[in-house]
């Protein structure tokens, strides 16, 4: 039975969906074993895979020969691939032709990543995108009613110097899935035309999704983007730019800045004539005291956000609560730009209760498990799905039919239970550290655990923290950390700060990082006292531009927790109101 996972047949409805993820999930372990055994058989002769297991074909060989890596030790090949002029190095890592190249984000780990994509693998997410929409229509009813307000943008990607097409993940799904015609496909029905979607200029891109989506309102029933910092940015856009949209829809005429002639042309088909009356409701509803709510004023009909909210992410989710007015937040997919990983099977749940359960058709997955040794994260036994126990932290380690061999994604997960025989996780963070001065380590979770705790001391005060980022400051004598917040305020425009309260917000901070941490705090002449640097309103959009205008995908885009680059460090460092350290060793 459990082989014709492997044929990636797409369900039908959302019964069909549902129903094969039932049987997905109870033949979890053969599945896996069919997966592995299906990669290897493929690609045995590649040169990647023949220089560890010379023909070899059987799972014990391949966890005894085939190390665990990073992306360093697998780059040379995806260069060679992305560079060979004469395509002889396409077959290196898969026997599948290479039909492009996936580009991550580059905005959390620092730096674009490459990877292979096949036809197989656009399938196979394409049948992933398929089944998260089959369970969201189980529990959300109505969504075939309406239209979905997405933000986000396509590209068309850069050829390589083989021919290939580098682009974001994102932009590649869509296009192959927009080419298929399918009653689940995530891109059917929304309120942004093609040539709207994949305008360049991202202030026309944004304009225009905004119109369409006005002009739309009544029948829009869902509003999201990938990110949140997208869907945020929309807002804020929507409330600079309010009077000109109504002014467009009042009158029928879409403004004459908007240059892009084929998103205007689609833009116009939409906004066809005058409507006075849409503009008069608009305007009243733009008129009201508060943006509290604006999401589900402006679209009634709407039924969920939905956005990414896990992990360090979770920090947005004030704010989009703020804009939602009561819409359940909804985070179906765990994905990256390496594979699909998992489904929300539960999609109304809480934020904190999201949960992940894996499709194990969708890659071979193992698990590093990863146990604490004094105050030292250490990383133990590899171990596959079957193995895995409840509570337990690990890092994923994928291995796809594109030419990843026990990669290691770099996502830490913590089991929590099971559907059938397949595990449920929690996303926890990234793996690598963050910030770092000399024996001390602190993670991305580590460190958003610490500013929420830092803002308890804020939020009675009308404070919330609209977004955050760090470095590590080693140019000084005493290296430390720093933090950047842009601060918002339920009243007032934030102009200068209590100094005293915010002291206290640094000591809290630095008490609640880890015993480490705290320990070279309290070593002379060893690290500083750790810095917040309050920054103006609009900061981290303008951070979000700098790493836009660097080639970084628009959708995918998530800020960065620690800065890298020195640029992006001087648009911070310009846009400081305050600059607040601890007073006070924290205590041990």
């Amino acid at each position: 039975m459990a082989s014709t996972f492997l044929t990636l047949s797409q369900p039908r409805d959302a019964v069909a969906a549902m129903n094969f993820i039932e049987e997905l999930t109870k033949n979890a372990c053969l599945v896996q074993d069919q997966v592995l055994e299906e990669i290897l058989k493929r690609n045995a002769n590649t040169e990647y895979l023949k220089q560890f297991l010379n023909g070899k074909l059987d799972k014990e060989s391949f966890k005894e020969k085939v190390p665990v890596v990073d992306y360093e030790d697998i780059s040379p090949f995806i260069e060679r691939i992305a560079n060979d002029s004469n395509q002889s190095s396409k077959s290196s890592l898969t026997a599948e032709p290479i039909v492009e190249l996936f580009r991550s984000s580059g905005t959390s780990g620092g730096r674009h990543k490459l990877f292979p994509v096949t036809n197989e693998e656009l399938n196979r997410r394409c049948l992933f995108n398929n089944l998260s929409l089959g369970v969201l229509k189980t529990h959300i009813h109505g969504l075939d009613d309406g239209k979905r307000m997405v933000f986000f943008s396509v590209v068309h990607g850069i050829k390589t110097t083989s021919g290939l097409i580098e682009i974001n993940a994102l932009s590649g799904i869509y296009k192959d899935q927009k080419s298929k015609t399918h009653p689940l496909n995530v891109f059917n029905n929304l309120t942004s035309p093609d040539d709207v979607i994949s305008c360049t200029d991202r202030k026309q891109n944004i304009y225009m999704q905004l119109l369409c989506g006005l002009v739309q309102r009544d029948q829009v029933v869902s509003v999201g983007a990938h990110f949140p910092p997208t869907l945020i940015r929309a807002m804020k856009f929507l409330q600079k730019n309010w009077e000109e949209l109504c002014s467009n829809i009042r009158t029928g005429l879409i403004s004459d800045w908007i240059t892009d002639p084929s998103g205007r042309k689609a833009t116009s088909t939409i906004l066809s004539k005058e409507m006075p009356d849409l503009a008069n409701t608009i305007e009243e509803i733009y008129r009201g005291k508060s943006w509290e709510g604006i999401i589900k004023k402006l679209w009634p009909k709407a039924k969920m956000i939905q956005t990414k909210v896990t992990g360090s992410i979770a920090q947005y989710i004030p704010i989009l609560e703020f804009y939602g007015g009561g819409l359940p937040l909804v985070s179906m997919k765990y994905t990256c730009s390496e594979c699909s990983i998992g489904i929300n099977l539960k999609p109304l749940s809480k934020p904190s209760d999201i949960l992940y359960t894996l499709m194990p058709n969708m890659a071979y997955f193992e698990f590093i498990e990863i146990y604490q040794q004094g105050n030292t994260e250490m990383s133990q036994k590899v171990v596959d799905l079957s193995s895995l126990k409840i509570g337990q932290q690990y890092e994923l380690v994928v291995t796809t039919s594109t030419g990843l061999y026990r990669y290691r994604v770099g996502d830490i997960l913590m089991v929590i239970g099971f559907h059938n025989n397949t595990p449920q996780f929690r996303f926890l963070q990234r793996k690598n550290v963050i910030l770092s001065i000399h024996f001390d380590k602190t993670t991305e979770e580590d460190l958003f655990k610490a500013i929420r705790k830092a803002m308890e001391i804020l939020e009675p005060l009308g404070f919330s923290l609209h977004d955050y980022t760090s470095y590590n400051e080693t140019s000084l004598k005493l290296g430390h950390y720093v933090l950047f917040w842009e601060l918002q305020h339920a009243e007032k425009i934030i102009v200068e700060l209590d100094a005293f309260v915010m002291e206290k917000c640094c000591a809290l901070l630095e008490q609640s990082l880890d015993i480490m941490y705290k320990k070279v705090r309290n070593m002379n002449d060893v690290i500083g006292p750790l810095e917040i640097k309050v920054v103006k309103q609009g900061t981290f959009d303008a951070l979000m531009d700098f790493y836009l205008s660097q080639d970084s995908s628009s959708t995918q885009y998530k800020t960065p927790r620690t800065i890298k680059s020195e640029k992006a460090l001087k648009i911070l460092n310009t846009m400081v109101i305050g600059s607040y350290s601890s007073k006070t060793i924290p205590n041990i």
